[in-house]
């Protein structure tokens, strides 16, 4: 897919469509009673968790017919943008800290940062549904790619290689990417420690440019090395908060944090960023790196002498 302006266009509308609908007209849904408390998910009511579920599944649905005949491509991006919005309104990671200041109030804060990534990563999947339901019902011919893996020439056998070796280097993704990342939100969302080994409350820009900038090596490494799709990278979402915690923030160190540390600092700046701030930006970044690894791959081939 070249990024033409016709194409500019497509992913606008796509965009712009997940920002009104999911970012702006269903804010109230997950937006917090303190206006300067962070959007958590548990923000959220069971019968708003369906009808954003439903929602992201319309965004991802409608987008494909948007951005047809690159339905698949940019269909995708409606939910993560629109997400976008409720990570810039959101209060920072600090006023929970800061609420929470008590040892045992801050290991419940810490170990519940956890799971809620897999929130988040549902509605990015119901967008994804939406444009594989289109995808299916249209019907598309062999112009339209997936990357779901590594792609084959239409006249190749059906399997070209073990399912097995495919799961392993799926596997085998996840991991690398869960590492690239963490290592450089650790690099790219910083902001002036105060104090030595910890890590303050970067700014909200910071943020959405070091998580998305992270994603985007881990899912361009992926990619280049691996032939995997921008799927992988996102998944790894899952795993950065529950990784970094067993890393840096075992119950000894939420004792000290918590008993002598201002509430702005943080022993990784992976706990300076909200849930939805990682999974949103995360998805992006990985569908930013992917492409660029493509085109890479097609400046190396066709470019260069």
């Amino acid at each position: 897919m070249e990024l033409t302006w016709i194409n500019k266009l497509r992913i606008a509308a796509v965009a712009g469509l997940g920002i009104v609908v999911m970012g702006i007209l269903a804010w109230p849904l997950a937006a917090p009673a303190d206006p300067l408390m962070p959007v958590r998910a548990s923000n959220v009511s069971a019968s708003g968790t369906l009808l954003l579920i439903v929602l992201a599944f319309a965004i991802g649905l409608a987008g494909y017919f948007i951005a047809w005949p690159h339905g698949r491509e940019i269909g995708i991006l409606g939910v993560p943008f629109g997400l976008v919005i409720w990570a810039g309104r959101s209060g920072p990671m600090r006023a929970l800290t800061q609420a929470y200041q008590e040892t045992a109030e801050r290991a419940a804060l810490v170990h519940s940062l956890r799971l809620e990534p897999a929130y988040w990563l549902l509605l990015v999947a119901a967008g994804f549904a939406g444009v594989l339901l289109a995808q299916y019902l249209r019907r598309p011919g062999a112009s339209e790619t997936s990357h779901s893996g590594p792609q084959s020439s239409p006249t190749a056998p059906a399997k070209t290689r073990p399912n097995t070796a495919l799961y392993v280097n799926c596997a085998i993704a996840v991991v690398v990417a869960v590492v690239i990342s963490q290592f450089f939100v650790g690099v790219f969302v910083q902001n002036l420690a105060m104090s030595h080994g910890a890590a303050a409350q970067p700014a909200i820009g910071q943020i959405i440019f070091g998580v998305a900038a992270a994603f985007a090596v881990a899912a361009f490494v992926v990619k280049r090395f691996l032939d995997l799709s921008y799927l992988w990278p996102a998944v790894a979402s899952l795993f950065i908060v529950a990784v970094a915690e067993t890393l840096h923030y075992n119950a000894e160190m939420i004792r000290q944090f918590a008993e002598t540390y201002p509430a702005p600092l943080f022993p990784h700046s992976v706990f300076a960023i909200l849930p939805v701030q990682l999974v949103t930006l995360g998805t992006l970044g990985s569908v930013l790196g992917y492409w660029m690894a493509v085109r890479y791959d097609y400046w190396r081939k066709h470019e260069t002498g």
